[in-house]
Order: C-alpha cells, then sequence, then structure tokens
C-alpha cells in the first residue's frame, strides 16, 4: 500500500466509498465528481501506478477487466452500451496516480474527445 495514494487509503478504509462492487482483488465505486449518468472507478486493490504497470500483471488486468464489465452489466449498462475509459499520464487527464478504469454509462455520451 502506497499511504500517499487516495486509492490505496480507499481500500484500506482509511477513506470512505460508495462501494458497488467487489473481489478479492479489485474494488469498484461511484466517482465522486460523475461526468455520467453513470460514473464508476474501478480498481485493483494492488498498488499499480498506470495502465502500463498493471499490464505487466496479466492477472491483475484481466482481474480488472473482469470486474469493469461485471459493474456495466450490474448497472444496467449492457444494452445501450457504456464507455470503459483509461487516462494515463498527466497530458491524458491522469489525477490519481493508482490504476483505474471509468465506468461511464446511463446516457448518450458524446464524443470520446473535446473539440481543440
Amino acid at each position: 500500500m502506497d499511504h500517499d495514494c487516495l486509492f490505496c487509503r480507499i481500500v484500506a478504509g482509511e477513506i470512505p466509498a460508495t462501494v458497488v462492487y467487489e473481489t478479492p482483488t479489485t474494488l469498484a465505486f461511484r466517482d465522486i465528481d460523475p461526468k455520467a449518468a453513470v460514473h464508476v472507478l474501478v480498481i485493483p486493490k494492488e498498488h499499480y501506478a498506470d495502465v502500463v504497470a498493471l499490464s505487466a500483471d496479466p492477472a491483475a488486468s484481466a482481474d480488472l477487466l473482469a470486474t469493469a464489465s461485471s459493474v456495466a452489466e450490474g448497472e444496467g449498462l449492457t444494452g445501450d452500451g457504456f464507455r470503459l475509459m483509461f487516462n494515463t499520464g498527466r497530458f491524458a487527464g491522469q489525477e490519481v496516480f493508482h490504476v483505474h478504469a471509468h465506468v461511464l454509462g446511463g446516457e448518450p455520451l458524446g464524443p470520446m474527445l473535446a473539440l481543440r
């Protein structure tokens, strides 16, 4: 656990979160500043800084994707669709450097990127 990491502290129970799904290796909770009608963050419980670091562990990567799929199904998003998004690095907008997938849906999401 990285004691300076917000998401590690959520995993440890030091910071509250609205958990929607949990496995032995992953945790899914509602984003506190949602960007869509449904906005859930899915994280591995073990600390990986970003998706590049996570990719070195195929089992952890698979667990995170399986949890994201379960969250989408549980939130009723699979019929109309949803977006699964990773921000990696500061240019991509990563704010917490503990890898996390955003599960977004529940309404039309519009373009993937803002116009420049």
